[in-house]
């Protein structure tokens, strides 16, 4: 009976606030590691799924390979300047078609099926 006087003594003097203080720490910073790691995941999945994407086909004028005929025309609306103040910064727009010639892109590729490689005959 002798040990609950020393731990009556330890609680009303706040010997359990430190302890208290120190778990409440150690969640909050499990918590906040737990929360780095499932960012860190996050970014990790959001890089691989980038990286399997094939390459977008854009032409110069930043239109898709869509836009673009058999001949490398574009086919896309743009808005062009038609007037000009003292610093020559257009003040008006108007509809006209985009001028440029040629897609410069990276070409896709078609879907190919290879057998795999084996050691097997």
């Amino acid at each position: 009976m002798d040990w609950f006087w020393w731990v009556l003594i330890v609680f009303w003097t706040g010997g359990f606030a430190w302890a208290a203080d120190n778990v409440r720490t150690a969640l909050r910073n499990r918590h906040e590691r737990k929360l780095q790691l499932l960012e860190a995941a996050r970014q990790e999945r959001l890089a691989i799924e980038a990286a399997h994407k094939p390459p977008e086909p854009v032409c110069g004028c930043t239109h898709h390979l869509a836009k673009h005929d058999k001949q490398g025309r574009c086919h896309e609306r743009v808005e062009v300047p038609t007037a000009w103040d003292e610093k020559k910064k257009p003040l008006r727009y108007e509809a006209g078609q985009c001028n440029c010639q040629q897609y410069v892109g990276p070409q896709p590729l078609s879907q190919v099926f290879a057998e795999d490689l084996t050691d097997r005959a």
